[in-house]
């Protein structure tokens, strides 16, 4: 029980994963098969992290869900998938009739992100891994889990493991060995940091599996991107594991560039990089021109804003030439421009600013993020975390 609830409930939070190695494309629509491996990074869930409650009770008279303040349908295929396969793996290991009768009562779901939805940030893949952990934890399924998140959307599978996590593409039509296993912990890197520039929290006009069809479909750039990844993913999982920051980088930004020309080789077009997408892919390549050596990298999901991946020591230096040429807006409703772990002021770098000839963007971006490395997700014993009313209602 928490607290004083008249139900079952369990309450836990779970992380965003930014991909080195994209996943796009799927060879199975319904059992979200990937056409390639995946690669990412866990993010710290103090700065960005999903939330869940889940519960069960006799009181209960139907599923329900409420997804950032609102309820949403139950019904939707993919959730109705987790809610199928949680309950299955339950049945089967049931071994008492007390826990049994659990499977027969209705389950209420209340979930909240702390960043923008829909936005490129990863959203679906952090609220996809913290409705499976948390149903997990409620029906005390064991074992592997990521391939059930795999099932509510692709990259959840990849945020049930903290530090650098590999999606297996797998080879089974049945999709069972399609899953994700960790390359190395949170702990074995600790000097990466991750500066999240937002660029815009505003909804995607084309979803991610939208966009992801019409590439399969019609871009001839796709079918080369296919053969390539395995490689790169092979690499770079060797640089994760010698903490080689400059193959790492180029890499990360390469990969980066060729998932976006595949969207533009996609008919029609798809660009979900903007004006201020392509000012900061050309300031990290002045910037990491100045020092000789690859000491920041740029990548870009489904959307413009843009995940640098720098070493502690870069931080400070990166971001005052950030803060420089994209300018903080006069007001843009952020209590502060640059939010998560603190970062000591620098000095100016004149001559870096100098050396970089760029237009000066007041307002195109609208925050920065900084975080690190970061576990996967946890369970929250604390009573008050809880999301529901004693009542079994959502705290909206």
């Amino acid at each position: 029980m928490s607290g004083s609830c008249k139900f079952e409930c369990v309450t836990c939070t779970a992380p965003v994963n930014i991909a080195v190695i994209k996943y796009w494309g799927k060879k199975d629509e319904s059992l979200i098969l990937p056409t390639n491996p995946s690669l990412s990074v866990t993010l710290g869930q103090d700065e960005l992290r999903a939330k869940t409650s889940v519960a069960v009770s006799e009181s209960f008279k139907e599923d329900r869900i409420w997804l950032n303040g609102r309820e949403e349908s139950i019904e939707s295929p993919r959730i109705q998938n987790v809610l199928k396969e949680i309950r299955r793996r339950a049945h089967k290991r049931s071994a008492d009739s007390k826990g049994e009768s659990k499977l027969f009562q209705h389950v209420h779901i209340v979930s909240e992100n702390n960043f923008p939805t829909a936005a490129g940030l990863a959203s679906s893949a952090a609220g996809y891994a913290c409705l499976v952990y948390s149903l997990a934890k409620l029906f005390a399924v064991q074992g592997e889990i990521s391939d059930i998140a795999r099932q509510g959307s692709g990259s959840a599978c990849r945020s049930i493991y903290g530090g650098f996590v590999k999606w297996k593409m797998g080879e089974r039509e049945d999709g069972t060995d399609s899953y994700a296993v960790q390359v190395a912990p949170e702990s074995h890197w600790p000097e990466m940091r991750a500066l999240i520039l937002v660029v815009s929290d505003q909804k995607k006009l084309v979803g991610s599996t939208e966009g992801m069809q019409t590439s399969i479909a019609t871009s001839e750039l796709m079918k080369h991107r296919i053969n390539l990844v395995p490689k790169w993913t092979d690499e770079i999982i060797e640089a994760i594991k010698q903490k080689d920051f400059t193959t790492f980088a180029k890499i990360t930004m390469r990969e980066s560039n060729q998932l976006h020309a595949v969207c533009l080789d996609t008919y029609p077009p798809i660009m979900y990089l903007n004006d201020t997408s392509k000012l900061i892919i050309r300031l990290v390549h002045c910037i990491n021109d100045i020092l000789g050596v690859e000491k920041v990298a740029y990548t870009f999901d489904a959307g413009p804003n843009a995940c640098l991946y720098l070493l502690e020591e870069d931080v400070p230096r990166v971001l005052h030439l950030v803060k420089h040429f994209f300018l903080p807006a006069q007001s843009n409703g952020q209590p502060s421009f640059v939010t998560g772990i603190p970062v000591p002021e620098s000095e100016a770098f004149t001559s870096d600013i100098s050396n970089i000839h760029l237009p000066q963007s007041q307002g195109a971006i609208k925050y920065v993020i900084h975080t690190k490395v970061g576990p996967g997700p946890q369970v929250l014993t604390d009573p008050q975390e809880s999301l529901f009313h004693e009542d079994g209602t959502p705290k909206l």
